[in-house]
Order: C-alpha cells, then structure tokens, then sequence
C-alpha cells in the first residue's frame, strides 16, 4: 500500500463519457490526423462502463450524428423513427388531445436509448486512438498559476470513517495541454473553477428540472415503437414548469416519466410522488395495464437557456454538453447540441495547439465558434423560455408564445428575461403565504402501478461499497435540525428521488432528531447539490465504478 501518487501525461483529457465528450474527442482525433498533430486524448469515465450512468428521455434529433458519421449514421441503434405523437392537456381524469406546438413537432427525429447510442459510438472512438478509462471519477481540477493543467482522480480504498483499506489506491494526476469538462449536469470540476474563473459572471444562474423516467415491458402488442405523447397540466399543475412523457421502443417496451422544474415554491413538493401520481391517470395506467416496470432512473436537467449558460472556455479547459448547460428546453432536446458543443471544441483544441499553444486568449475562440453555429441559431430564439414560466404555466404560455413571433424576446423584454436561482424560490413554512401550504394527496406504492422510492432504486442497478465515505457533503448537519424542519419541513426527504435523505429519531440529539444519510441508494441524479434551499449539499463522486447501471436506459 503506497501514498506515491501516479501522473500520467496527456495532451487532451475530456472529464465524463457522454455523448459531448464522446463525439469531441472522435472529432478531435480525426482532425489531429488531417492537421499532422499527433495528440494522446483520452476520456474518464466514472461508472463501470459505457453506459453506466448514461440516461436521458430519450427523443434524439439525429443532425449532429449526421454530421459527425456521415456514411453510416442510420446504423446507430435508434429504437425508432418517430410515426405518431401527441400532445395531451390532462385533468384528473381526462386526457385532451391538443394541437401540436411547432417546437415539438419531431418529425424527423428518434426515439432512443441513450446508453445503447453511447455503446455503438465508443468504438468508433476508440478506433480514433482515444483512450476511455472507466472507474475514473475526476475528483478534483488540478490548477497551478491560474491555469487548468489537468484533473485528479479520487481515491480509492478509503473507508466510511476515513481510513485507508488494504485495497487502497491514491488518485491519479492526469496532466494535460487541455481538460474539455463534459461531465454531465451540475459537473463537479464546473463548480469547482466556477468562482474563481468567474464562469457566471454577467450570466443568470443556472435553472434546473429533474427527470424521472421508468421503462416498462408491456404485452406483445400493445406498443408501436416510434409513438410519442407528450402530457401537460396534470398532475403538476398551473404553478410547476414540468410535464410527462410516453414513448414507444422496441421489443414491446414503453418509456413513461415526468419532467418536474426544480424551482418550485412550495416544499412540499415532491416530484418522485407527483411522478407515480401521473401514472394513474386512467389514460396511461390503461398503457401500463398487465406490464412490469423494468428500469428506473432520474437525472437533473439544465434548463435556463442561453443566458444560463457559463462562459465555456478559461485557461486551459474548455465546457461542453449539458455542463455548458447545452439543451433546448422548449423542445426538450440537448443530445444533439451537446454532441455538436463537443465538435466545436474539438476544433477550437485543433486550431489552438497548431498556434503554438492552447491558452486562454485561443481557447476563447469556442464561444465565437458556438456563436456562429446552429447551436446558438437554435438556442437564441428559446432564450428566454423556461424563465416565461416563473408566474405559472398560463404566463409561461403567454410570454412564451409571444417570444415565438418576437425572436424569443417576449412581452416588454429587449432579448433577456432575469431569473434567480430555483432553490431560493420556496416559500418558508413559517411565514403567513408558506402557513398556507399544504402536501399534496399521497399516491399508495402498490408494487405494480406505483412504487415508492426503494422499488425504483432497486431498479436504477445502483450499488455503492457501503464501507466509503459519505459521497453527499452536508455542510451543517445543524441546520437540519434547528432551522429546516421549521423553514421548510426537509425537502431533501421529498426532492430526493432515491430515498438518500432522512430524519430519523435520536435521543442524543438536543431536537431528538438527525439527518441519516442513506448515501448508498444515490443515483447520481445531482437534485440535491441544486435544490437544498440552503445551498448546504455538495455532491462529490464516490468511488470509481459505484453508482447506478442505467445499460438500458
């Protein structure tokens, strides 16, 4: 057992295999060849393989895979292309089918499994020459004279109490001419260099959703790959941004799950609930009837839009894909522009290294690349989308609409709505409007229907060693007990949708109460680090390998 610490050198390293990273480093070893640059790139992976902790809804534009694989894109393992979809405004107990808005409409696109598209495209990287090390978790940026000059890995072999193991491993440093961070949302090392890289500044905060989704085996028949639905109003109602989604894949499988906005005001909110709450529905149980639930999963969403995204780029690293806060949130997409944000980078990497090095004044030629490509042609016009929700759905329809015949401005806006972050949007209980408030119906967990938290974690695959340190870093346990409970009544035993966070009795105690961290039930969705309303959680990754196995999500 050795302290001694390995670096390994590189000369490009992309934190997070997801498609952003995946599609940079294909397209940067690519252009290396053409441009006579010989470049060792590699990516870190944090799960066990490829697709891991991959998950997303998913319906894929197909346009940057084409751009990316021109001969032989349509091999990609999509479940289908899209043939039917609707769009349903729902009551309690009635689905009405509404005109489809034009930014939905997905003709021309697929419905997928992101952990199958990431299977078939890491061969083609690797047969780029870019290495991907799994079991990596970037723990740390590594950052000397103001510069990035690369990443540490985290440790492995620590005990829960902090002790090193006899199968203890000391992180790697892993220096590089360039870190590309596609390390998914709400990134580690994104949050890490965002103050003292001033990554916001100027900027509206970052706005979140949290997405949950379950896939479902049904009777032969009863699905056809390639349907869409789309569900509004119900069971979120007029004040939450957020509705549900149904999709048709292969081999009788169906996607259902809820898309909630993570800037709620009331604390009782609770989107695992409200999820389990939709399938109710008498439109969609009839969809479930006779089915079982097979896969479970939740991940956040970055939802701001173009004034909420980071400046990409500082000395040394540049940001891609939902990092850089890359989705179209009116059309709930982000595969396609985080794929392309990555290419872009690629390019940029390319052009700074032939000039002599890739500095900051050269790596900031990214943003002028994604200024001048469909990237942000698609994103300028949706600028202010999410934000048209902050007074209701009604509002957000109305200043929404508007901001489609206006170049997304909307009523009374020059071209930016401002925001403030969704965690300081709740509503204290122990003021006059939070006395107010109240928890919504419970929906029983029956174990066919509806599930609680368990059932559908046992279904995410999640496994962590149970001998390691807690992996949620709570700040002040005290606030727990003294303030929150009385404030806001713990939201994390509500916004959680992995049963992570719970208030147990304790005699000890002065409250009789104590925060219980069930860390090993965590699915990596990032919800806790965005929505504690004391901004209290940082979420670090646990040791290598750990997490959920979202393979078929």
């Amino acid at each position: 057992m050795s302290d001694e610490r390995e670096t390994l050198e590189l000369d490009v390293v992309f934190v997070g295999a997801g498609p952003a990273s995946l599609a940079g480093a294909c397209h940067l070893a690519r252009l290396a060849k053409q441009n006579g640059l010989e470049l060792a790139i590699a990516v870190l992976e944090k799960g066990r393989e490829i697709t891991s902790h991959a998950i997303s809804g998913a319906v894929v534009d197909p346009r940057t895979f084409q751009e990316l694989f021109p001969q032989d894109w349509e091999s990609a393992p999509f479940e289908a292309r899209i043939e039917g979809e609707k769009v349903l405004w729902m009551t309690g107990k009635k689905a009405l089918s509404m005109p489809i808005p034009p930014p939905m409409n997905n003709h021309g696109n697929y419905v997928a499994s992101l952990g199958k598209l990431l299977k078939w495209m890491a061969p083609k990287v690797e047969a780029e020459g870019v290495d991907i090390f799994f079991e990596f978790p970037a723990a740390r940026a590594l950052v000397e004279n103001g510069r990035v000059v690369g990443v540490r890995t985290g440790d492995k072999g620590i005990s829960r109490s902090g002790e090193k193991k006899a199968n203890y491993e000391p992180g790697v440093d892993i220096r590089a001419q360039v870190v590309v961070l596609g390390e998914g949302v709400r990134g580690t090392l994104t949050k890490q260099l965002a103050e003292p890289f001033g990554l916001w500044q100027g900027k509206n905060p970052q706005i979140y959703a949290i997405g949950l989704k379950e896939v479902w085996d049904l009777p032969p028949g009863r699905v056809k790959a390639g349907e869409v639905i789309h569900t509004m109003n119900w069971p979120l109602g007029f004040d939450n941004f957020g509705g549900g989604f149904i999709y048709g894949m292969q081999n009788d499988q169906l996607i259902v799950g809820l898309v909630a906005g993570l800037d709620y005001k009331n604390p009782y909110f609770d989107p695992h609930k409200e999820f389990q709450r939709l399938k109710t529905h008498p439109e969609i149980a009839k969809m479930l009837e006779g089915g079982k639930m097979a896969f479970y999963g939740a991940k956040a969403i970055p939802e701001g839009g173009w004034w909420s995204m980071p400046r990409p780029y500082g000395d040394g690293f540049l940001i891609v894909g939902d990092s850089a806060g890359m989705l179209n949130s009116q059309r709930l997409k982000g595969i396609h522009l985080g794929m392309k944000s990555g290419m872009l980078a690629a390019e940029t990497i390319v052009e700074a290294l032939k000039a002599g090095g890739a500095t900051a004044e050269r790596l900031a030629a990214y943003q002028a690349k994604i200024d001048a490509s469909w990237v942000k042609e698609e994103l300028w016009p949706v600028r202010n989308f999410h934000q048209s929700f902050d007074h209701g759905l009604l509002g957000g329809f109305l200043q929404g609409g508007l901001g489609m015949v206006t170049g997304g401005r909307g009523w009374g806006v020059k071209d930016r709505l401002e925001t403030e972050p969704g965690n300081e949007r709740m509503i204290p209980l122990d003021t006059p409007a939070g006395q107010r408030l109240q928890p919504a119906p419970a929906v029983p967990a029956d174990g066919k229907l509806t599930f609680d938290r368990l059932a559908d974690v046992y279904n995410s695959g999640t496994a962590h060693d149970e001998d390691q340190p807690v992996h949620l870093l709570v700040h002040d346990t005290s606030i727990c007990v003294d303030r929150c409970v009385k404030e806001f009544a713990n939201p994390c035993q509500r916004f959680c949708p992995a049963a992570v966070y719970e208030m147990v009795a304790d005699p000890a105690t002065p409250s009789g109460r104590r925060l219980q961290i069930n860390a090993s039930n965590c699915v990596h969705c990032k919800t806790c680090d965005i929505m504690d309303p004391y901004g209290i959680i940082t979420w670090v990754p646990p040791e290598g390998g750990d997490g959920p196995n979202y393979g078929k999500m």
